[in-house]
């Protein structure tokens, strides 16, 4: 005996309503594309529109902090395993790319040619300190990642080929002092978008996916047949390749590398609480994390004389972010969104369902008559 049919009073009771306020399909990917689009060419006219060299030079920073978050979000907020020794790379590829240009004489724009090369030293740095770090797990790794920082320091404050404690200065440039910081802006600006989009290449790859087993639940993953210590050494190489660019283009715009501002434990601190701030794990999340904190770094520095401002305010910032966002603003935004949209459905429904079967002309049984002194 076959079932019978659903009427039309079935369907609009068993289907949910669609007020979702989010894009969806293809009209919601166009709107992001063009979103995107519009966010680029705001991008690329900005230090032609601003041409004031204070406003530029915050731009600047905060590319070359959103490229290194995202850098950082490669590996740490993808797999889970929290690393404060970032600043490894960074110092290495600044030294890199500045003892190059040092023994070359590279004048010009040709120097950005070496910003590669002192990648590729961070991410060579990256196999030994990976293969000793990513033995242990979490906490451990945590430790063991700050202590071969102070190696790395140390190492530049005693070895004679560093500078020493009077470091690396950079060469003349070449170009004008009227817009001094555009060519480090758009290199700055093409390193963060380079950034952006391998970590959105990886995200939805299978290499992605194994690193976000990983993070979830590592042996399990590894009971599922994920090779976890090599999905986390890559990740970890290609995040040090990327942070040594920007370390490299960071010694070009501020003019000395010095073993307390190349290896500075601020610079893991701000990564890590820009990636926090913003959604550890998520792809936009340490881009806005960095587009918020770095800037307000750089106000608060010629705002305040006293240097320990930066470093309190940034505290402070760490420890709201841990009580109160800890999984970030996008995140939390987003289950605020939806908690709101399933309130609003809530509220919709009723009015839906009434009004939907007298539209279709299908027979709907009376409501049944109210007792006496009920309330409807």
């Amino acid at each position: 005996m076959s079932a019978p049919s659903p009427t039309s009073t079935d369907l609009v009771t068993t289907e949910p309503a669609r007020t979702s306020l989010l894009p969806a399909g293809r009209p919601g990917m166009l709107i992001r594309l063009g979103s995107l689009a519009v966010l680029l060419v705001i991008a690329a006219i900005f230090p032609l529109v601003i041409t004031n060299p204070l406003y530029t030079q915050f731009a600047v920073d905060t590319l070359i902090f959103v490229a290194a978050v995202v850098a950082w979000n490669l590996f740490s907020g993808f797999s889970g395993y929290i690393s404060l020794g970032h600043a490894v790379f960074f110092g290495t590829g600044a030294y890199t790319v500045g003892l190059l240009t040092t023994h070359w004489k590279v004048i010009g724009g040709t120097i950005f040619a070496l910003l590669p090369l002192g990648g590729l030293a961070a991410a060579v740095v990256a196999v030994p300190f990976g293969l000793i770090a990513l033995r242990v797990r979490r906490h451990t790794f945590v430790v063991i990642t700050i202590a071969i920082f102070f190696i790395f320091q140390l190492m530049a404050f005693n070895l004679s080929f560093t500078g020493g404690v009077q470091g690396l200065s950079t060469p003349f440039f070449l170009w004008s002092a009227a817009d001094y910081n555009n060519p480090f802006y758009y290199v700055a600006l093409i390193l963060a978008v380079g950034a952006i989009v391998l970590a959105w290449l990886i995200r939805g790859s299978r290499f992605g996916l194994r690193l976000l087993a990983i993070r979830d639940d590592e042996d399990r993953a590894r009971g599922l047949g994920v090779r976890a210590m090599r999905t986390k050494l890559s990740a970890f190489i290609i995040s040090g390749f990327v942070t040594g660019m920007v370390g490299g283009l960071w010694w070009f715009f501020i003019g000395q590398a010095l073993p307390e501002t190349v290896f500075d434990p601020n610079f893991d601190l701000s990564v890590v609480l820009m990636a926090f701030l913003g959604g550890a794990g998520t792809l936009a999340g340490p881009v806005l994390g960095a587009l918020i904190l770095e800037p307000l770094q750089q106000w608060e520095a010629i705002t305040f004389t006293n240097g320990y401002v930066a470093e309190i305010s940034l505290g402070v910032i760490f420890l709201a972010v841990i009580l109160l966002l800890p999984r970030g603003i996008i995140p939390t935004g987003k289950e605020f969104l939806t908690r709101w949209q399933a309130i609003r459905a809530r509220r919709g429904q009723p009015a839906q369902d009434g009004a939907a079967p007298a539209a279709s002309g299908a027979a709907v049984p009376s409501p049944p008559t109210p007792k006496t002194g009920s309330i409807r």
